[in-house]
């Protein structure tokens, strides 16, 4: 399996990934819709098709009515269902941090399903305690899962409070 690192991704592309599995990112987000990633790091199979994918925006966010900052926003982190229990998603993880750092803001951020937070942690991000709220084509929302964030670059801290991402979310 290669490593590979890949612009936005094809419908083509997520048709595989998925391989018609209902609801593959769990059912916590499942009914919101995400913004696309313009930069991903994946994992190609034997026959060359994508078997695991992560991916990076920059986007920006405002903690109550703070002054904005962007952050790399890292998200659509799927291991399609015949390859899963490989340790693909422990090999994308690095990659799409050191993508990250090389984008430019000083922070990271993602959302993710209760049961990868320990994951996440042990990889240096922190829960965000404040809600955060996004954009939806109905208005905005909170975001029902679980935000957490990293330093990239420095020690930025986070801001406490609720936490406005312009957009939606990543």
């Amino acid at each position: 399996m290669d490593l590979v690192e890949l612009g936005a991704l094809s419908d083509r592309d997520w048709t595989e990934l998925i391989a018609g599995e209902h609801q593959p990112f769990g059912p916590d987000g499942a009914g919101l819709q995400w913004r696309a990633k313009d930069r991903h790091i994946g994992v190609r199979g034997a026959g060359g098709a994508l078997v695991a994918v992560a991916g990076a925006v920059v986007a920006t966010v405002e903690i109550e009515g703070g002054e904005a900052f962007e952050v790399v926003g890292l998200g659509s982190l799927i291991v399609t269902r015949s390859a899963r229990g490989q340790g693909l998603m422990s090999r994308l993880l690095g990659p799409l941090l050191e993508l990250a750092s090389e984008i430019g803001p000083a922070r990271a951020m993602l959302f993710c399903r209760p049961p990868l937070v320990a994951v996440y942690r042990e990889l240096d991000f922190a829960v965000i305690a404040g809600p955060v709220f996004a954009e939806q084509p109905g208005g905005r929302v909170q975001v029902p899962m679980t935000a957490m964030w990293r330093a990239l670059h420095g020690s930025p801290g986070w801001p406490a409070g609720r936490v406005e991402v312009h957009g939606l979310p990543f």
